[in-house]
């Protein structure tokens, strides 16, 4: 890992928080926290987690990940690119924690060598409310935290973070995409323009 043993799962446990809009996250860091309603419905919840363990969101965001990559577990590493040719940019990770419960699911990455950048990401989805007399609401939270490790992305500044925020927002839509069609109370949603990083790069719907 490129970051301190005891950063490890900080990402997840914030994600996974009852708040992950306020949980708290390593200082000298920056932050991304996003929370964004799904769907509605039990379908749409099997749907985002299929979505999101099986690397069908990263892929469908435009990452480069080896059809070999098994599901996302811990301690799998997984070796994604993005770009194309002389301009394609390697970003190793490795699981290094997951959540498993009935009604939330996800898991954690950190950088490895080679990475851009330094740090962690967090991707849950959750259902809130099911069974025969309660609504049924699925969200997914990212949360993250980084700096820049290499002359590239230190160079980049708040071109490499509106880059990681609009990464984020290609996430969210590629979920979107995996549920609509599995879903029967969900409807068509629109993302917000990517965040200003320079303004906290935090937002829920």
């Amino acid at each position: 890992m490129t970051y301190p043993d005891h950063l490890v799962g900080a990402s997840l446990a914030a994600a996974s928080a009852a708040d992950p809009m306020g949980a708290s996250l390593p200082v000298g860091y920056h932050h991304v926290r996003r929370r964004w309603l799904l769907g509605v419905d039990d379908e749409a919840f099997a749907a985002a987690v299929e979505c999101l363990m099986s690397w069908q969101m990263h892929r469908r965001a435009g990452l480069r990940i080896d059809d070999s990559t098994p599901h996302a577990a811990e301690g799998v590493a997984v070796a994604m690119s993005s770009g194309v040719g002389p301009l394609r940019l390697q970003v190793p990770c490795l699981v290094v924690a997951t959540v498993d419960e009935p009604d939330r699911q996800g898991f954690a990455y950190g950088t490895l060598p080679g990475h851009p950048e330094s740090g962690e990401e967090a991707f849950v989805v959750q259902r809130v409310g099911s069974g025969i007399d309660q609504a049924c609401e699925v969200w997914v939270s990212i949360v993250a935290f980084s700096r820049a490790a290499s002359r590239l992305a230190r160079l980049a500044g708040p071109v490499g973070t509106f880059a990681q925020e609009c990464m984020t927002d290609r996430y969210l839509h590629a979920l979107e995409k995996c549920v609509l069609p599995a879903s029967t109370g969900n409807a068509s949603m629109t993302l917000p323009p990517p965040v200003d990083p320079t303004d906290g790069s935090a937002s829920q719907r």
